[in-house]
Formats: C-alpha cells, sequence, structure tokens
C-alpha cells in the first residue's frame, strides 16, 4: 500500500514567538523622539483634526490611517505612545499575517520559519512599525489579505469566511493608502482564472474546483470585488459629519477627483526622492531623524537590508521560473504581488517618489527569498539555508543603532554605516 505523503507540522508556534519578538524589540525607544519627525508633522495634524471632527487636511491620502492614529491618540493621549501605539500593532500583524499567509501558500515550514526572521530584519518593517505614517495600515491588512485568501484556498471549509474577510481587509488597505489599488484585483483575478483552468466555462457558474470549492464566481465577485468596494466607502462616513461639510456637500466622488489631483500635483524636488530603479538596487536611503534628542545624537534610517534586498532579486527570479516551469503557485504568486506592487510605479505620476514606496514589493521579496531558503534546506544545502537569515540578522544588529534611535557618540558617527555616499 502508498502511504500517504508527509505533511510538515504548522509552525504556528514560531509564527507567534517572532512576532512577540519583534513587537518587544520595536518597543524600545518607540517614544523616541517626544516630537513628531519625518511624516508625522503631516499625519498627527490630520489625526487630531478627525477628533475634533472639524475639516479633512492632508487631503490627498484616504482616511483609514489617519483614523487607526487618531484612535491611539484618544486611547493613550496627544503623545508619541498614543501616536506610535498603533503602528507598533500593525508592524507586528504584518509580521505574523505575513508568515501565516506564506505557510498556508506553501505548506513549507522551513519556508514559513525564514521569512518571519527575515522579515523582520528587513529594516523596513521595524522602521515602518515605529513611526505614525501610513504605510503599515496598509501592509498590514494587504498580509491579512494574503493570510485569509491563501488559508481559503488550503481550508475550503473556511472559504466563505476567509474570502469575507480578505475582502474586507483589501478595502482597509486601499483605505489606508492608495499603493495598496494594483494589488486588489489580484485574488480575484487568481480565483476566476483557477476555476476556469479546473472546470472550464462550466466554472462560470459551478460550485466545484478550485481555487474553493463550493463557492460560486458570483459570490467569489460579492466577496472579493463588492465587499472591499463597502469597506473602503465606510471609512469614509465619518467625514460626512465634518463642520466644513467638506463630503457632504461636493460628494465622495467629487473627493477623489481632488485626491487623485494631489497625487499628480508638481511637487518640489525632495533631498531624499528616489525611482523605482533606486529601489530595486538598494542605492538611495532616507533620513527619518538625526539630530541631538535628549541631549545625544540620534538618527533613524530607512534603507532596505544591504544583504537580503540583493540576494532578495536573485530569489525574485527564481520564482519566476520555477512558477511556470514547474507550476510553483506559491512562487508564482509571491512573484505576481512583487511585480504589480513595483510596476505601479513604472507609470505612477506622481512627481516625487521615496525610498518608502518599495515597502509592499520588499515584503514580496523577502516572502522569494525565504522560498529559495527553504528549497536549499530540503536540496541538502543547508549551511547556506542557515547562513542566509543568519546574516540578515546579523546585518540588523550593525545597524539597529541607527533604525532605532539609541544614542551615538556624535554628528559624525552616521559615516560608520554609510557603505554609499547616495545613503548619506
Amino acid at each position: 500500500m502508498s502511504y500517504a505523503p508527509p505533511h510538515e507540522r504548522d509552525p504556528m508556534g514560531w509564527c507567534f514567538a517572532i512576532a512577540i519578538a519583534f513587537l518587544v524589540l520595536c518597543s524600545i525607544r518607540l517614544t523616541t523622539p517626544a516630537a513628531p519627525y519625518f511624516d508625522e508633522v503631516h499625519y498627527l495634524p490630520a489625526a487630531r483634526a478627525l477628533l475634533e471632527g472639524a475639516t479633512y487636511p492632508n487631503r490627498e491620502h484616504p482616511l483609514f490611517g489617519k483614523e487607526a492614529i487618531a484612535a491611539g491618540i484618544a486611547l493613550f493621549g496627544d503623545g508619541p505612545l498614543g501616536w506610535r501605539i498603533f503602528s507598533l500593532l500593525a508592524g507586528t500583524m504584518t509580521l505574523f499575517a505575513a508568515m501565516r499567509a506564506l505557510w498556508f501558500a506553501s505548506c513549507s515550514r522551513p519556508a514559513t520559519i525564514a521569512y518571519g526572521l527575515l522579515l523582520a530584519t528587513g529594516f523596513a518593517l521595524f522602521v515602518q512599525s515605529r513611526i505614525a505614517m501610513l504605510d503599515i495600515f496598509m501592509a498590514a491588512f494587504l498580509a491579512i489579505a494574503a493570510w485569509q485568501f491563501a488559508g481559503a484556498v488550503r481550508e475550503p471549509e473556511t472559504g466563505r469566511r476567509r474570502l469575507a474577510m480578505t475582502g474586507i481587509a483589501l478595502g482597509l488597505a486601499a483605505a489606508s493608502k492608495w499603493n495598496a489599488l494594483p494589488l486588489l484585483p489580484l485574488p480575484g483575478l487568481a480565483f476566476l482564472v483557477a476555476r476556469l483552468h479546473a472546470d472550464g466555462w462550466r466554472g462560470l457558474w459551478s460550485r466545484r474546483g478550485a481555487p474553493v470549492p463550493g463557492i460560486t464566481l458570483p459570490e467569489a465577485a460579492l466577496w472579493l470585488g463588492m465587499v472591499p468596494l463597502i469597506a473602503y466607502w465606510a471609512t469614509f462616513l465619518p467625514a460626512y459629519t465634518f463642520a466644513d461639510g467638506s463630503i457632504s456637500q461636493t460628494g465622495i466622488i467629487a473627493l477623489h477627483r481632488e485626491m487623485l489631483a494631489l497625487h499628480e500635483s508638481v511637487l518640489a524636488p525632495h533631498p531624499y526622492q528616489s525611482t523605482w530603479p533606486d529601489w530595486i538596487l538598494n542605492v538611495r536611503a532616507i533620513w527619518y531623524l538625526y539630530e541631538p534628542v535628549d541631549g545625544v545624537q540620534r538618527g533613524i534610517v530607512l534603507i532596505g537590508n544591504p544583504l537580503t534586498m540583493l540576494l532578495g532579486l536573485g530569489a525574485l527570479g527564481w520564482c519566476a521560473w520555477v512558477g511556470v516551469v514547474r507550476r510553483r503557485m506559491d512562487a508564482l504568486g509571491v512573484f505576481l504581488v512583487y511585480a504589480a506592487s513595483l510596476g505601479l510605479w513604472f507609470f505612477a505620476a506622481k512627481p516625487v517618489q521615496f525610498y518608502y514606496h518599495y515597502f509592499v514589493p520588499s515584503i514580496a521579496l523577502l516572502a522569494a527569498l525565504a522560498l529559495l531558503t527553504a528549497e536549499l534546506w530540503r536540496d541538502g544545502w543547508r549551511w547556506i539555508s542557515l547562513a542566509i537569515p543568519a546574516a540578515s540578522i546579523a546585518m540588523f544588529a550593525w545597524f539597529y543603532p541607527i533604525l532605532s534611535a539609541a544614542a551615538l557618540e556624535g554628528p559624525g558617527s552616521f559615516a560608520t554605516w554609510m557603505w554609499l555616499d547616495s545613503w548619506r
């Protein structure tokens, strides 16, 4: 008799442990600096205005991320803890949900554990989890959407509930920041392609076949098409009560025209601006903070982990190859998420761009590297498989002082870590 193929044990314990360790590490000096820094100067006034119900500032972005910051202020006070607490929680959820998504997509214990370590030490998630900006809320809900969609495919008995949660999370991701928009159609398109491949044209009305048996295409369109739009619109409901009547008088369509115009308006050049080739090669940093704080020099720099950002490019190529040639759907999915999230910036009519726009693509890139790491483990190259996350942790430890606002020796200390002039 044939034996059932081996199934790897769910690394849920590892997922929790890595996420909690990340939460604790991010909490250190979370309230340093005690004054707003970098883009907090834009989003904190907007959050305060939401609490006052007076007007809608920072109109180029939707409301949900600013509502989350406002909730932190309401619960924990108008200080650094209140400003950043929900960013911290969103960053931790991003890490946990991303690990769960890769587990359900690959059923690979080594890939899931490696991904958690690589993402936690990839620099960008750590930095964005400690500042009151919108990107971390977008990333958190995109990760939740990926987790729930992959879970629906892997566990069809939970498919309806998980698809509904996928739709809600997609809507909230877009309601945090429009950078999420290129990823919103992917679950629905994946469902359509998989169903037609499994059941032909009968799949247009049948409940049979992949990716989630028991769910018809019209029902999937409800969860993955209509629900995101409803969730997105619902985040604007508080704005209808603003004292200035900014939405109730002109309507939400006019508001979105204004938002689009603001995105496309020509801004003054910025010393830290960059473009997508700079992001891919990891050659342009952003200094969120570099000044004396509490009597000592401190710094916070946003740049990708120099090791994994470059190794990940090769891993993306491998994912594309095995996805097409070997029909590895987990690898192909990771590559498509990277391509869609980065592809936006090939055509975006946004004249001034920054490295933090690479945040979501970098999350997919590290998933590709984790899948390749697991493949090396299975093929017997275990020392390389272990060396990659270990080296990522070591690189993170080296850069930690200028990722976490630690006390530095003096104004010239930044040169210790500036391997490239373009990082200065």
